[in-house]
């Protein structure tokens, strides 16, 4: 049976407001799953709730992994598990290089495993996904994220799933800010990842133009903390000619 990330029932909320009001959806390993929305439908907070950042109060439900609840485990613990999030707005840290950051999560990788991480090898897989990623070397020296473009952050969080490898990745809105270039390049590497590494991926997404390139397996429609409905790629093209109205969204004009 594929391993899957199984989210039950989950509300969460936001300084005692409810956002998530009891989403239920699995992420196969292998497998694409597309969350779309309008603005404040709730969409990240299941992005944040899923890895754990503190801000995020679980109201009820379960996210299973590896048959572990892993709401009770701290985000770390939910890393090293295999579960990774691309952030909608990285986050700049100063005086940390990308190659000193990406060194240290690569190393946890190993923590119960025979194999030891060899430093010349992770150069040499840093340099190439940076290469695939259409970002040059000396990005590796760098202090994370700072002054970087919208892009080069976006292009960053990919260049970390290639080296982690995650068994599921969380893709918050990853296209925002990229042009139709960058998104290419975005979605060769993630579909890689899918089809090298058994990846599965649960993109988030306002816009339809990401899932051209990545085509998910299944779609599901947040609206105000619910899931009002779902079905295969069919239903995210729907989406871009008819946008939300038909669940009582009235649709800023699309980009």
């Amino acid at each position: 049976m594929a391993e899957k990330l199984i989210i039950k029932n989950l509300r969460v909320s936001i300084e005692g407001k409810e956002i998530l009001k009891g989403i239920s959806l699995d992420v196969e390993r292998g497998k694409i799953c597309a969350i779309m929305g309008p603005n404040g439908s709730g969409k990240s907070t299941l992005a944040y709730a899923i890895m754990g950042h503190p801000k995020y109060e679980i109201i009820e439900g379960e996210v299973i992994y590896k048959d572990k609840n892993i709401l009770e485990l701290s985000p770390d613990e939910r890393a090293k598990l295999g579960i990774f999030l691309a952030f909608q707005h990285p986050y700049e840290i100063d005086g940390v290089r990308l190659s000193t950051f990406l060194w240290q999560s690569y190393v946890k990788k190993f923590e119960n495993s025979d194999k030891k991480p060899n430093i010349m090898e992770f150069r040499k897989q840093l340099k190439n996904s940076l290469l695939s990623m259409g970002m040059d070397e000396n990005m590796i020296d760098r202090f994370l994220n700072v002054g970087f473009s919208g892009g080069e952050k976006k292009r960053t969080e990919i260049v970390q799933m290639l080296i982690l490898k995650p068994e599921i990745a969380v893709l918050d809105e990853i296209d925002s800010g990229l042009d139709i270039d960058a998104i290419r390049i975005v979605s060769e590497n993630v579909n890689k990842l899918v089809r090298e590494n058994n990846t599965g991926i649960l993109i988030i997404t306002h816009y339809q133009r990401i899932l051209n390139y990545i085509k998910p397996d299944y779609v599901y429609v947040l609206v105000d903390g619910k899931i009002v409905d779902s079905g295969d790629y069919r239903l995210a093209e729907e989406l871009e000619r008819e946008g939300y109205r038909k669940y009582g969204i009235e649709e800023e004009v699309k980009i």
